[in-house]
This record gives C-alpha cells, sequence and structure tokens, in this order.
C-alpha cells in the first residue's frame, strides 16, 4: 500500500473522531482569544512537522520567499521575517500603512511584495512594495479587495473582492488600472491563486452548497469543481512543480461561507494527477492558519501556522 492512499485511508477513518470546526474580509476574528501561535512547517513526503517560532503573541499566514531561506508573515497588522531555519523575527517596513491583514504575498522573482491594508480608508486595499520593505504604492482603486495570487510572469495579480454586495474573483494589472471581473455565481467565490504554468486559477467557492475548491482560465472561463465532498475546503494553493493543492479543510459545523478562527481544521493535499488526497495534519487554527500561498520553493514542504488559546 502506498504511502499516499496509507495517508489518505487512515485520515478519512480518523475523520469521524475528530471534532472539526468567514469569508475574505473577517480577518483576525477572535485573535485576542490566542495565547499562543506556532509558525510550522510540513513535509508533503513524511508529514513530518517542524516548529519554526512560538511565541504567546497572535501572528498569520506565512510566505516561503523564493530562495526558500525566509518565511514572512503578519502580526498586529505590521509585517515581519523569519529564517526557515528559526531564529527571531524582523520587522519589515511598511510606511505609513499598519493595518495589514493576512492577505499578503510575494512576487515570483522575489524582488516584490503585495499586501492587503485597511489604514486609509477602513476597507481593505491592495498595495505593492519592494521585499524589503519601504512605502507601499496603491493598486486596487476600490475596497475592499484582498490580494491571493501573483500570475507566474508577475504582471496580473488576482484577488477577492466585494462589489454591489457579492463577493467575486477579478484581477488587475500589477501596475494598476481596470479591474477585470472573473467570476459571478451568487454567494461568495475567494482565495484565488495561479497555477505556475500560469494557464489556470484556482479559487474556493460556495456555488454548489457547501465550500469547495474550482479552478478556470485565466480569464474566467471554463470554471469546473474539483473537489466534491461534505466538508468546506477553502484556500487551495498549488505547489511550484505543478503536482499537487494544498487546502484547508473546515467541518460542517461551520457555515459554508465563513472561515473563522479557532477551529478544528485539517490540511489536506490533492495530487492534480490521481486526485487522491491525503490528510496531512489534524489541527486547532483556522483563519491565519494558510490563507495565502506558503509552498518551499522545491514542492517538498508547507509553512502553515496554528494556535492554542487560554
Amino acid at each position: 500500500m502506498s504511502r499516499l492512499f496509507k495517508t489518505y485511508f487512515y485520515g478519512f477513518l480518523f475523520l469521524g473522531m475528530l471534532p472539526l470546526g468567514n469569508i475574505c474580509q473577517a480577518q483576525n476574528k477572535n485573535s485576542e482569544k490566542v495565547i499562543e501561535s506556532t509558525l510550522e512547517i510540513i513535509s508533503i513526503s513524511s508529514l513530518e512537522r517542524k516548529v519554526v517560532y512560538q511565541r504567546d503573541i497572535h501572528f498569520e499566514a506565512p510566505n516561503w520567499t523564493p530562495d526558500g531561506k525566509t518565511l514572512i508573515y503578519n502580526s498586529k497588522g505590521l509585517l515581519y521575517k523569519i529564517p526557515v531555519k528559526g531564529g527571531e523575527p524582523e520587522l519589515i517596513p511598511t510606511g505609513t500603512l499598519t493595518r495589514i491583514n493576512n492577505d499578503h504575498g510575494i512576487s515570483p522573482n522575489g524582488t516584490q511584495m503585495v499586501i492587503s491594508d485597511q489604514t486609509e480608508t477602513g476597507k481593505s486595499l491592495i498595495y505593492s512594495l519592494p521585499i524589503s520593505g519601504g512605502e507601499p504604492k496603491q493598486i486596487t482603486p476600490l475596497g475592499p479587495s484582498y490580494w491571493h495570487g501573483w500570475s507566474p510572469n508577475g504582471k496580473t495579480l488576482a484577488y477577492c473582492a466585494e462589489r454591489n454586495g457579492n463577493y467575486d474573483i477579478y484581477s488587475i494589472p500589477l501596475e494598476g488600472g481596470e479591474e477585470t471581473r472573473l467570476t459571478s455565481a451568487e454567494g461568495l467565490d475567494d482565495g484565488p491563486d495561479y497555477s505556475p504554468d500560469g494557464k489556470y486559477i484556482y479559487f474556493n467557492s460556495e456555488r454548489t452548497g457547501t465550500m469547495q475548491v474550482w479552478r478556470m482560465k485565466t480569464d474566467g472561463s471554463e470554471q469546473e469543481q474539483i473537489t466534491t465532498d461534505e466538508l468546506n475546503d477553502w484556500f487551495p494553493h498549488p505547489s511550484p512543480d505543478g503536482k499537487w493543492i494544498v487546502y484547508i479543510t473546515f467541518g460542517t459545523d461551520v457555515p459554508s461561507g465563513k472561515h473563522p478562527a479557532n477551529k478544528n481544521v485539517m490540511l489536506r493535499l490533492m495530487s492534480l494527477e490521481t486526485k487522491e488526497i491525503t490528510t496531512m495534519a489534524k489541527l486547532f487554527g483556522g483563519q491565519g492558519t494558510i490563507n495565502v500561498p506558503s509552498w518551499s520553493p522545491d514542492s517538498q514542504q508547507i509553512a502553515f501556522v496554528s494556535y492554542q488559546l487560554k
């Protein structure tokens, strides 16, 4: 029996033994209850977990830099970086913006970052800045907008945005300009991330009743459902080698349009070749655990955050 099949089989058996557990604009809810956050790395082959950093403060959403050396996360409205091997975090300067949420990421060439922040208007807007920090440049003219994906050629961003009462997927040039609406289904579409070949955008949608993983061409055409279960699957991230997607799964006790903090969740891995699903880890987390792309450059590990409460 292969390791992948065994992991899937036993993960399925144990699912019923675990008590399982909002939309993209619900940032940092219940974070005041968190006594300890743990930044971890998990291997997709051995499922071994390694602690990088652990403190009694709330932090979220690690990004892995393309050189494989650094993890970037947000905490209390600011950005920090820490070596993958561990150590003490270092503040990344973000100028006048001090209300950064957990929708941030790194350009494919590793020279820039984008952040989602609500300092200026009270609604989340998307900005760019150098990877080392600096004064951010506004990209999206309208809010709320929450970044999630960067095209492999570095020219286009994909994000979740509320316009006229509905949350859909949009894209916009990195340099700013007119945004393009890519989805129009009733209900919430969220969490867009590009495949490494630039052909598809993976995202999550509740259009069929539960939150499931979908994908579409980058122009919004050929939308197709990828996962089909009774649980709620969020934030799919394709691996850099294009072989896998990782996503976070909430239980049936969580409404399909919500991804709250402080819930029992699963990190799951799907082979895009065989469609087999592995339950990689069961943990206490949710909002902030794996909102944004967090694959290692070699596609062998994933960074995430787990929590403990008072």
